[in-house]
């Protein structure tokens, strides 16, 4: 963006500039809804959205498993430049998204932008995938990774029933929800605490490693391939770039609350610009304390890397780490909470969801029937024997979903070349970001062509329910029962309509 004159002809940068432009309000595609209403739900600030975003990246990952960057990377210099270069590249997708937040003024994050570029069965299939499996999965695993590492110190060295890991797990995960049902700034509150202690776990864990590091201990710090058997090969390197920018997911978590975030214009942006510059600073100084304390092989054995650090160097780390890593994953299960429910409603506001999921309680405006929908479903997955692995099936859908939404961007300046964007990004990033989700896409299709195969039949059976629901629609009889579910869910949870929306 280039240097320009503000209206009192005093030459700005083009930070300042950019500022300067977020600040007007201009003619964008958002819901039809009241302004008194959209005022009562703004109720996310910057200093929040900041945190969402910060909070929803860093969870466990960081804390437990850098190791499958390591060991497609081949040494500790490559490793320590893919995280650098995928948090570089998370960014430039979250400056696309937020010219897409900005331009389409509406949570629901990809589906909304989906819907607005390239219609109802696109959009449906990423609510499809997003709402009954992705995020719910997340929060499963989020969920039993917190639980897990909670137990851990209790149960000392002996293995931790999975039973009372799945029970605990369930606990937070109904304690969350429930939260965000009372009160979106109790949410936010829980959100700002916890993503300051997660950094706070990560500034202690660098600080000890750097303490390290100028103590002489660089031997691990090398570009050399630490074995025969890791040479460096473009196929590993993707595979390493693939799980440095898994560690990186959540970077567009703001985008699907941005109608409760106060004066998006401004805030939406500003929130990318301070967060992702933490997060991959934190992520890359994290990575080099763990080389220089602990071996490759030794990261590559270990199945949680921070508790190898701590016992490595203090005895009574073995116990503090644990506790770490359940606050950072009950932050990231509160971010993947807050924002899920979002979504579910959004598309029940476009008739593609039950309607009632799209109702806000009428004093607290929270959407407490999305959020139990989607507390239920994280619920019910529990039950599976292996949660992760609807995870694996569905990870290129991830991608596949941030590239259409990054096509939707290119269609729209193709389309509506006159709208007002608040922010612009230069042409060459969405089309760079692009090209790289269709890389990604197409990694994971031949490393892994079963999994990848499960995905896209996942993915393909939400075609049938997406026309079974639009043919329904006009059925009275279907609408009987969906308007006698709706009349159960206002008595029940005291909720109603938006304004403006009656789908």
């Amino acid at each position: 963006m280039d240097s320009e004159e503000c209206d009192d002809d005093v030459t700005v940068t083009p930070c300042q500039n950019l500022i300067q432009r977020l600040i007007k309000k201009p003619n964008v595609i958002q819901d039809e809804v009241p302004e008194a209403t959209q005022d009562k739900r703004r109720k996310i600030t910057l200093a929040n959205g900041v945190a969402i975003i910060v909070g929803s990246i860093i969870g466990s990952g960081i804390f437990i498993s850098p190791k499958g960057v390591l060991i497609n990377a081949g040494s500790t210099g490559t490793a320590l430049i893919v995280w650098a270069l995928s948090g570089i590249f998370s960014a430039g997708g979250a400056l696309c998204y937020a010219e897409l937040g900005t331009i389409i003024s509406r949570s629901g994050g990809d589906y909304a932008y989906i819907l607005e570029a390239f219609g109802s069965l696109p959009a449906f299939l990423t609510l499809w995938v997003i709402t009954l499996i992705i995020k719910p999965a997340s929060q499963a695993v989020v969920a039993l990774t917190f639980a897990t590492y909670m137990l851990q110190p209790i149960f000392g060295d002996c293995p931790v029933p999975y039973s009372a890991v799945r029970l605990l797990a369930a606990c937070c995960l109904c304690l969350l929800s429930g939260i965000s049902c009372a009160s979106v700034r109790g949410a936010m509150r829980i959100q700002n605490v916890f993503t300051v202690a997660k950094l706070l776990a990560l500034f202690i864990v660098i600080v000890l490693g750097l303490f390290e590091l100028f103590a002489g201990k660089t031997q691990n710090l090398t570009f050399t391939q630490f074995s025969e058997d890791a040479p460096l090969e473009i196929g590993k390197l993707s595979l390493a770039f693939y799980s440095g920018l898994f560690a990186f997911g959540g970077w567009n978590y703001l985008n699907f609350v941005i109608d409760e975030l106060q004066d998006p214009y401004r805030n939406l942006p500003l929130a990318i610009f301070i967060a992702m510059p933490i997060v991959t600073i934190f992520y890359v100084l994290a990575n080099l304390s763990y080389f220089v304390v602990i071996s490759p092989a030794d990261i590559i054995a270990s199945h949680a890397v921070a508790v190898t650090f701590g016992t490595k160097l203090y005895s009574w780390l073995k116990w503090v780490i644990p506790v770490f890593v359940s606050i950072s994953t009950f932050g990231s299960l509160n971010g993947i909470t807050f924002t899920a429910a979002r979504i579910v409603a959004t598309g029940a506001n476009n008739g593609q969801f039950p309607a009632a999921c799209g109702f806000l309680h009428q004093q607290l405006l929270t959407p407490i029937p999305a959020l139990i929908w989607e507390c239920s479903l994280a619920l019910i997955l529990l039950l599976f024997p292996d949660v992760f692995s609807l995870i694996n099936y569905l990870s290129f859908a991830l991608w596949l979903v941030s590239g259409a939404s990054v096509t939707g961007l290119l269609y729209l300046r193709w389309k509506l070349p006159d709208i007002e964007r608040p922010i612009r990004v230069p042409l060459v990033l969405p089309i760079t970001f692009l090209l790289c989700c269709i890389f990604l896409v197409l990694v994971p299709a031949v490393v892994t062509p079963f999994d990848t195969g499960i995905g896209v039949i996942i993915v393909l059976a939400g075609v049938p329910v997406h026309f079974v629901i639009k043919k329904s629609s006009s059925s009275t009889v279907v609408q009987k029962y969906s308007d006698k579910f709706s009349r159960f869910c206002v008595a029940l949870l005291n909720v109603a309509p938006i304004n403006g929306h009656h789908a």
